[in-house]
């Protein structure tokens, strides 16, 4: 098993399922996610440094799925400056 950090926290979730439960819920997810079970797996198994990503429509629904809040399934924050501070950089200026 690999030791990197997990983009995602699809199986921090899933683990914390009683067995039964997890069980139906790997059925389940890939369903109502409209895509296999094999890509289901894929999208557990991206890891943080990947460029891999899943569709936004995907990871909102199961964001929902899952009762969190927006952004809350990846696992690293991605940093970036808002429009209005980049519009106030002289660098952006060429």
């Amino acid at each position: 098993m690999r030791d990197k950090l997990r983009k995602y926290k699809i199986d921090d979730f899933l683990l914390r399922l009683p067995m039964p439960q997890y069980r139906e819920a790997v059925k389940i997810i890939p369903r109502v996610l409209g895509i296999s079970l094999n890509t289901f797996h894929n999208y557990r198994n991206i890891l943080s440094d990947d460029k891999q990503d899943i569709p936004y429509e995907k990871v909102a629904l199961i964001e929902k799925l899952f009762e969190m809040q927006v952004g809350e399934l990846i696992n690293k924050e991605t940093p970036c400056k808002s429009l209005k501070e980049l519009l106030q950089q002289d660098s952006w200026r060429k």
